[in-house]
């Protein structure tokens, strides 16, 4: 028998993926999709009450008297106005969480009060600050993608679960009263959405930071209830054993890419945010004791050595949470329970050894780059390893245009589309008896 030739495959390929897409297309024959955002993926707002001491004359509250027509709220996260020296400190003060030793628990600034607008909408994670659309775009391209490609309705059939993302969840034993407090939301949002699309589903698709919260959310929850309510756990860029450019965040301060800001006036709010903790390079998987990730002219540090590394770059309150509260949530991934296709870039430059002079840490260092999506190292974005995994691999994709580069796009849609295929055929053969 004659073996096809390569381009009979490549045109039956084309055809098998036209056949998928077409079925995902079909009015309401898709799963509904639950976006869970990565840090700083979604906007969030604060109001100041009397407690509120500001810091200088830049952050009082009567400069921006609109804010009194919203009940005193405004946008903290993004608002363009940090980018000016005098807010920066503004927006860094108001940013700062505090930790606790009584309570065991992280809070906010006193007189600070914050909330996440839109919980069940993509609306706050579409745009980061919605008058610059095109400056802070964020969810915004793969949300038309998948209405594109799969004929999803936004705000319908994609849902999105914007959170606080200054918290983090903590090993057993600690309380986290607002990181605790999305994990309940998520759940009845499931729940709402699968009984919204008659019983289906849902589709946990997530970018980052988002999805680690959506691993442990999921290890949270009972078989029986992923049965029902969870068909796929589609993960995005997740640094799964934390970056090192995290510890350059702790040392320096990090703009995130954000022009004219100094990292040294965001590096304090930076340090006491617990998910950064969160994102600290894990033993776990960067492992190699022999291996420093930051180098100075007196002591190296590894993995191993973070409680050391936070208190010498002058930030010992931090040591005591990190080895209590965050480093046991690093121990081990625990398999979901649901079929996991992970997504991710690599060929991208990124951060594998941060090398400090003789200035400290108040200079940023010099950087040796390995493999990566630019942000997160390789071995974290490909440290999970469970049952019912799919990996896929794009070269040149960084941390960010995988939610932007039209490679990166169809390809999500492409895994979205084979996920909703099985519904189609369950579908078929309903229609068949």
């Amino acid at each position: 028998m004659k073996k096809p030739s390569s381009r009979h495959l490549v045109f039956i390929g084309m055809l098998v993926m036209a056949t998928i897409t077409s079925m995902c297309q079909a009015i309401g024959n898709v799963y509904p999709l639950i976006m869970v955002p990565g840090n700083g993926g979604n906007q969030l707002e604060a109001r100041l009450d009397r407690d509120y001491k500001p810091t200088s004359v830049w952050c009082s509250s009567w400069l921006c008297p609109i804010r009194k027509k919203s009940g005193g709220w405004f946008r903290l996260w993004f608002d363009a106005a940090v980018l000016l020296s005098p807010f920066t400190r503004c927006f860094n003060d108001r940013m700062m969480l505090y930790y606790d030793a009584d309570l065991d628990d992280y809070q906010n600034a006193p007189g600070v009060q914050t909330r996440v607008p839109h919980f069940g909408s993509t609306k706050s994670l579409l745009y980061l600050d919605p008058r610059l659309r095109d400056a802070t775009s964020y969810m915004e391209h793969l949300v038309k993608a998948l209405e594109r490609g799969c004929g999803y309705v936004n705000d319908q059939t994609i849902l999105g679960a914007p959170y606080d993302f200054r918290y983090s969840l903590t090993g057993p034993g600690h309380p986290t009263r607002v990181a605790s407090q999305f994990l309940e939301d998520l759940k009845h949002l499931v729940e709402k959405t699968s009984s919204d699309n008659k019983g289906k589903p849902v589709i946990l698709l997530s970018h980052s930071l988002g999805g680690l919260f959506v691993l442990h959310f999921l290890n949270r929850t009972t078989p029986s209830w992923r049965h029902k309510y969870i068909k796929h756990f589609v993960a995005l860029a997740t640094p799964w054993g934390g970056t090192i450019e995290q510890m350059k965040t702790f040392a320096s301060g990090n703009t995130l890419g954000v022009p004219f800001v100094n990292p040294l006036l965001v590096r304090p709010q930076q340090r006491c945010s617990e998910s950064n903790q969160w994102l600290l390079p894990s033993p776990k998987v960067f492992h190699d004791r022999t291996k420093p990730l930051v180098v100075t002219p007196r002591v190296n540090y590894t993995a191993y050595e973070m409680d050391r590394f936070l208190a010498d770059i002058g930030f010992s309150q931090g040591v005591m949470p990190y080895k209590t509260r965050v480093l046991p949530l690093t121990e081990g991934l625990v398999s979901p329970g649901v079929p996991v296709t992970c997504i991710y870039g690599k060929g991208v430059d990124t951060p594998e050894v941060l090398v400090y002079g003789e200035g400290g840490f108040d200079e940023q260092p010099e950087i040796k780059y390995g493999d990566g999506d630019g942000t997160v190292n390789l071995a974290s974005l490909a440290a999970l390893e469970v049952e019912s995994l799919k990996t896929v691999e794009l070269g040149g994709v960084s941390h960010t245009s995988i939610l932007k580069d039209e490679i990166a796009l169809k390809e999500i849609v492409k895994q979205i589309s084979i996920i909703n295929s099985g519904l189609s055929n369950v579908n078929a053969m309903r229609a068949v008896d």
